[in-house]
């Protein structure tokens, strides 16, 4: 599947050592005004290349906005088709693994499914797909509806150790040193989302987010409210009891996590997601080739030591992305 979204639909295209990612974004009513600097402020927090902690991958990640605005950068209510080109593709680091099974990527099941897989960056297994998400989530982020919607991310545990800054960089440091990679959590708050949004059964706002946050690569869990830990508590202290605070109905606590039978109440919408550790390392790894063979797969190119660091916009706009989606539906 290529496209996320119902009211708001997200298509994507392009391979990480392809000519270019890209995606249209339909459903954005005409008349808005696009800010094109915060799309590049939110391109920038993903972009590779930043820092030691990331790939060194050096892209840019400058859209070009194909269609669906004014030259005022105003929306037409047509579809907004954007590209990026890929400019620092390094595709003879894979030469080597064209006929090997990388642990724990997509390699075999891409090819028990396709018959064939691209081993240059993952192709549409890269992360570098969640480029294009991001951009959809910065430019869905400048809706009318959304404009007093605060949502923000940030990394809350590294290798198991929630810390300070400077610990959960000596993790991933400490990782990099050895050609591992580690793991990490990322939590997500929403605040400022009307009670009344989101569906019953099959429509839970929650189960939404769920599939949002376990689309991106890499994602091993989702968790909102008390999460995994609400199975180890009483009803009495999970209760989150209403409350009438000048004439605005809300809960004492929030549980809950913002959600009560798939539609927000009101209270702020929290959840976690955990990421587990990068792929692809830069050691020595056994694995076997396509014909079953055992071998050595060599450890080289660029790569994250930790991807839940460049995974916080990402977070961020795919939850963009199905909040507007969800208020595109029934109240925008």
């Amino acid at each position: 599947m290529n496209t996320f979204g119902r009211n708001l639909r997200l298509t994507t295209f392009g391979e990480s050592h392809g000519k270019a990612m890209g995606g249209i974004l339909d459903g954005m009513p005409g008349g808005v005004k696009i800010d094109f600097d915060l799309i590049l402020r939110e391109t920038s927090r993903r972009r590779p290349g930043q820092n030691h902690l990331v790939t060194a991958r050096n892209e840019k990640d400058i859209p070009e906005l194909l269609s669906g605005l004014t030259d005022d950068m105003v929306t037409l209510g047509t579809p907004i088709g954007f590209i990026v080109r890929n400019t620092d593709q390094r595709s003879g680091d894979y030469g080597e693994m064209a006929d090997l099974y990388r642990p724990n990527h997509a390699d075999f099941t891409y090819d028990m499914r396709y018959g064939l897989h691209e081993p240059r960056g993952g192709g549409r297994a890269s992360a570098r797909e969640t480029l294009n998400w991001v951009i959809g989530g910065a430019i869905a982020r400048q809706l009318p509806c959304m404009k007093n919607i605060s949502i923000k991310a940030k990394v809350i545990s590294i290798g198991g150790v929630s810390g300070t800054q400077e610990e959960l960089v000596e993790i991933v440091e400490e990782a990099k040193k050895r050609g591992d990679s580690v793991g990490g959590v990322v939590e997500c708050v929403l605040e400022g989302v009307p009670a009344g949004i989101g569906n019953p059964v099959f429509g839970k706002l929650h189960a939404r987010l769920a599939q949002a946050m376990m689309s991106i690569n890499a994602a091993k869990g989702f968790e909102y409210g008390d999460g995994f830990a609400a199975a180890s508590m009483y009803g009495t202290e999970h209760a989150d009891i209403f409350t009438s605070e000048g004439g605005r109905i809300r809960t004492q606590t929030n549980h809950s996590g913002g959600i009560q039978g798939g539609i927000t109440n009101g209270m702020p919408i929290n959840f976690k997601v955990a990421f587990k550790p990068t792929p692809t390392l830069l050691r020595d790894i056994e694995t076997v080739d396509k014909e079953g063979n055992s071998t050595i797969l060599k450890g080289k190119g660029r790569h994250d030591p930790c991807v839940a660091l460049r995974a916080v916009p990402i977070v961020e706009a795919m939850a963009v992305l199905v909040i507007a989606d969800e208020i595109l539906g029934v109240k925008c």
